[in-house]
């Protein structure tokens, strides 16, 4: 399943503030979700697949591949009423963890984890996510 490729598993993450990761760093990554996110709602495939690093653009080869994973098994990313970012991790001298609090199509409550990976030429692209739903989430 191409799905579980793309997820990672989920486990306990403690997701605190990093000394690490500069306000720059912070703000050039939560832009690029924050761009993905609008993109979905614009259904702008295209755009929502430009901000993909490439290690998941060999597992979804095209636009189209990209969309139907998204549209098929993060529903809550495609289409989120509305969304926020939680918490921030540095987990390595170019990879960013960022916590995204997300209501769903369906009302309910999502946690989103993005983890991105800043690239040669300086940007951040997103390397993988994880949702699961929110019963209680802790930001």
């Amino acid at each position: 399943m191409r799905r579980a490729s793309f997820a990672f598993a989920i486990v306990p993450l403690l997701l605190t503030s990093s000394a690490f990761a500069s306000d720059a760093e912070v703000k050039a990554e939560q832009t690029v979700i924050d761009s993905q996110l609008k993109a979905f709602l614009a259904d702008d495939g295209a755009t929502a697949y430009s901000f993909a690093a490439p290690n998941v653009k060999r597992i979804f080869p095209t636009v189209d591949t990209f969309m139907n994973m998204v549209t098929n098994g993060y529903a809550p990313v495609r289409k989120p009423q509305s969304y926020s970012f939680g918490k921030v991790e540095q987990t390595g001298p170019v990879s960013i963890i960022q916590q995204v609090l997300i209501v769903g199509p369906d009302g309910k409550d999502y946690e989103a984890v993005y983890t991105l990976e800043q690239q040669p030429d300086g940007s951040f692209k997103i390397t993988g996510c994880s949702l699961r739903a929110a019963n209680s989430v802790i930001t």
